[in-house]
């Protein structure tokens, strides 16, 4: 027998709810249950748990997580498989958001549309990206919420589309930190760092991995301060705003993954907006 429980979760609901609920004596969720966040889930250590029927990483002490893409609107079931008493289902639906349009001008056009020379070294680094975000490490910095990297202003919302110079592009997801240039950027949580280096459209780029699948990345940096394989701690000083690849100003791109889906790390912080300077 599965008992089961259906969140019909809706943006006013959202308001009088907290952001976590149990949904059985031994199951619960918490983080943002709209369309691009970062859902935290914990259940009694050796439990099972399958999200939309594929199994997700349960560390020992019963944590697991996944993402809600930016445009699901599929309800996502949870199922927990208990030892002494029977499955458990929750459903989930997602909240809808709705999303703006962002114009940006004054972008190098070789930024815009990359010269031909320069296909094989981004196929490269899109290659590196993607393997790194395949990380399921055993590592829970993901469990709490993370910290802005930063003072700043938001300067880049999630899920808007771009439009660069005029030409359409696709939803930016992630959120922009504008920043003066050299101001430190620090770790949003414990993490190891899988990659740091320098890429065509990133420009200074660091990706790391908080375990489970969640990696954040940083982008644009005029200095980078750890290299792959360093532990990390939440905090830590990891480089430097600046405007290097696809850049109009000093700014960082800083985005949230659950594997390869992109989600908004603005809903998986403690507050909605960074703090201001």
């Amino acid at each position: 027998m599965i008992a089961r429980r259906t969140l019909l979760a809706t943006a006013a609901a959202l308001v009088l709810l907290p952001r976590a609920r149990a949904f059985a004596s031994r199951l619960s969720l918490r983080g943002s249950f709209e369309q691009g966040g970062l859902v935290v889930g914990n259940v009694a250590p050796g439990v099972t748990v399958l999200v939309d029927g594929k199994p997700v990483h349960v560390s020992p002490e019963g944590l697991f997580t996944f993402g809600l893409s930016y445009d699901g609107e599929t309800p996502v079931r949870v199922h927990a498989v208990f030892t002494d008493e029977p499955d458990y289902e929750d459903v989930l639906q997602p909240i809808k958001r709705q999303y703006d349009i962002q114009s940006i001008t004054g972008l190098p056009q070789e930024y815009v549309e990359p010269p031909p020379e320069v296909a094989e070294r981004m196929k490269r680094e899109r290659e590196a990206i993607f393997a790194a975000r395949e990380a399921d490490s055993d590592g829970i910095g993901f469990a709490k919420p993370l910290d802005w990297p930063f003072a700043g202003r938001l300067s880049g919302v999630y899920g808007s589309q771009r439009i660069l110079n005029g030409t359409p592009m696709a939803p930016h997801l992630a959120v922009d930190i504008a920043a003066p240039a050299g101001t430190p950027i620090h770790a949003a949580a414990d993490g190891i760092v899988s990659i740091a280096d320098d890429y065509y459209l990133e420009g200074g780029f660091t990706l790391i991995d908080h375990g489970h699948g969640v990696s954040t990345c940083y982008l644009h940096q005029s200095a980078r301060l750890v290299k792959a394989g360093d532990a990390v701690r939440r905090g830590d000083v990891i480089g430097n705003v600046g405007m290097t690849g696809r850049a109009t100003g000093p700014h960082c791109h800083w985005g949230l993954c659950w594997f390869q889906l992109k989600l908004d790390p603005s809903r998986a912080t403690s507050t909605p907006e960074p703090p201001v300077k």
